[in-house]
């Protein structure tokens, strides 16, 4: 594991889709239109990385407007649908943004994911992705994907950069403590 004054560079989250941001399942209507299923706390914990000054990208190697959509609504910095090869689309992700790629952290699931994961400075995989991905990860997240798996990761590297506390305060202003 990273220690705290690594955990403060990292600049950039880079997040799969299926089975990360969802819980892999692909819904399709009679008309062939997908829906997907996203977890309103991995999204809450999207916009704490944002308010802590981080910056977030969606690699997937699917398509889909449910995908667009929601990271229009988060502000995601760079989507890239349909990278088929993962490690191509996060080296763009990465001049476009002029980030190093010590300085992001992926959360991905399955095999495609490696590249991206090993390319970054620090890797997170859910508790069922395949044993070669959960071995690379520096990180195996307690919960599971669409089920709150990245707001785990993001309250990690908030709380190891010492920021958690930060975005706490909106929560429990000054002079008001905590119920225990």
């Amino acid at each position: 594991m990273m220690n705290v004054d690594e955990f403060t560079n990292i600049e950039l989250l880079v997040l799969d889709v299926d089975g990360v941001l969802t819980d892999g399942r692909i819904i399709l209507s009679p008309s062939g239109e997908e829906a997907k299923v996203f977890n309103a706390r991995d999204g809450a914990g999207m916009k704490y990385w944002k308010r802590a000054g981080g910056k977030l990208a969606i690699i997937s190697g699917r398509g889909s407007a449910a995908v667009k959509i929601r990271a229009k609504e988060l502000s995601v910095d760079a989507v890239r649908l349909s990278a088929k090869d993962k490690l191509p689309a996060l080296e763009e992700v990465l001049v476009e943004l002029d980030i190093p790629a010590e300085r992001a952290a992926a959360v991905g699931d399955d095999l495609t994911d490696i590249p991206v994961m090993r390319r970054c400075g620090f890797a997170a995989t859910t508790p069922d992705a395949p044993e070669e991905v959960r071995a690379m990860a520096d990180y195996v997240t307690h919960l599971g994907g669409g089920a709150g798996c990245v707001r785990e990761v993001i309250e990690l590297l908030l709380k190891r950069a010492g920021k958690w506390n930060d975005i706490l305060s909106r929560y429990f202003p000054a002079g008001r403590e905590q119920r225990r």
